[in-house]
């Protein structure tokens, strides 16, 4: 996998950053894990795009088609991708723009809504999501450094704060999942 350039400092920046805030403002652990959460959000989208990039595809390009890949159908209303990728129309009419003109989605009247468009993958698209998913997997998406139970552990706590955030009602989560995993 290519990885980004490596920045080979000779101490953490974000530990640095947060002896400082402590000296400063007081507490830091919030702050440290966010600026690690976001330094981690740019080594990964780095790391996958430099993988998709052989498929003329970008990390958002890709989710789109796969989620195309899972709709039964393989054609979405652009507004339910917006919906299911969390982004903004107007992403997502640019990423389904790019997908068409590479030949991987093809647009389609809506016949449930004379207004509305569906975003349909085409075979091209399917094989490419086949390919280019085999390189992601077998690069573990950036995260073969974890072990199985980590990865777990990171999307649980992950998960709380999407739950915090409304990106879903936390009563939709599996019984096991809302106490911990000990049910």
């Amino acid at each position: 996998m290519t990885q980004p350039k490596p920045l080979n400092l000779p101490f953490d920046p974000i530990d640095r950053a947060a002896e400082s805030w402590r000296a400063h403002f007081g507490p830091s652990a919030a702050m440290a894990a966010v600026t690690s959460i976001m330094r981690a959000h740019q080594i990964l989208l780095s790391q996958l795009d430099a993988l998709l990039k052989p498929y003329g595809l970008t990390f958002a390009r890709y989710e789109a088609l796969v989620l195309l890949t899972f709709s039964r159908t393989g054609a979405l209303p652009l507004s339910k991708i917006g919906e299911r990728l969390m982004v903004h129309p107007t992403s997502v009419t640019n990423t389904v723009d790019r997908l068409e003109k590479s030949g991987f989605v093809r647009r389609l009247p809506n016949p449930r809504d004379g207004r509305g468009v569906l975003a349909e993958i085409t075979e091209p698209g399917r094989d490419v999501v086949r390919r280019a998913t085999g390189d992601l997997t077998a690069a573990e998406f950036g995260l073969s450094m974890y072990a199985e139970d980590e990865l777990q552990a990171m999307f649980d706590h992950l998960r709380t704060l999407r739950v915090a955030a409304g990106d879903f009602a936390g009563s939709s989560m599996r019984q096991d999942e809302e106490h911990g995993g000990l049910l």
